[in-house]
């Protein structure tokens, strides 16, 4: 199998990257519609749907080991299907928050409330776009955007601290709604912690590009 093949199966492999970024931003994009919406059945959706982002999972890690084990790639190539192979880890779990979500927000749906914090959506569209520009980077090789995305995740985190604060207020006035507060901050913490798994994603893109990964020298 010569390089012919080679290149054809990385331009399938960024195939069904792209693929599976698209799914988990539109289940980001559908959890949160649930939430504002009282849409239970968007929700139950969402839920449901991470099993096709764990399918495509495997059938990306299985493409990335089979070229592995069968192309000895140069360096260049090396660091693409090793970034591939992190990336859809992070990727994974950007699908299971946002399965998370979902599933806290049918609570919300059956007690009509979700009043908490109104920075909820704000934080999920900027971690959401964190997300769509790290994958973008990756296939387009662009190191800047990847750059420029991680810088992005202060404002989610500064997002997160508000919401904090929207939560103390609340539970300093009204202690019976305490159960609704926790949720806020569970969705918080996972739309946070999506953004992180995005800032991973762009570290990844800059190993692919440099062969640097958290200022160390790896291939």
């Amino acid at each position: 199998m010569g390089r012919t093949y080679f290149d054809k199966e990385l331009e399938t492999l960024h195939t069904d990257l792209i693929k599976m970024g698209g799914m988990i931003e539109e289940a980001i994009e559908k959890s949160i519609t649930a939430l504002q919406n009282g849409d239970t059945n968007l929700a139950q959706e969402v839920i449901e749907n991470d099993k096709h982002v764990d399918d495509i999972e495997k059938v990306i890690e299985s493409r990335c080991l089979h070229l592995l084990l069968r192309q000895q790639p140069v360096a260049k190539d090396l660091r693409a299907i090793s970034t591939a192979i992190k990336m859809i880890t992070d990727m994974e779990r950007i699908g299971d928050q946002a399965a998370d979500i979902a599933d806290i927000s049918k609570r919300f749906i059956a007690s009509n409330s979700m009043t908490v914090s109104n920075h909820i959506p704000k934080m999920a569209e900027k971690a959401s776009l964190m997300v769509s520009e790290s994958i973008n980077a990756f296939i387009n090789s662009d190191l800047e955007l990847a750059r420029k995305t991680m810088q992005k995740d202060d404002e989610v985190d500064d997002l997160f601290d508000i919401v904090k604060k929207d939560i103390i207020d609340i539970l300093k006035t009204e202690c019976g709604r305490a159960d609704e507060a926790i949720d806020t901050m569970m969705i918080a913490k996972y739309i946070e912690r999506i953004g992180d798994h995005a800032v991973n994603i762009c570290e990844w893109v800059e190993f692919y590009e440099t062969g640097v990964h958290k200022s160390t020298q790896i291939i």
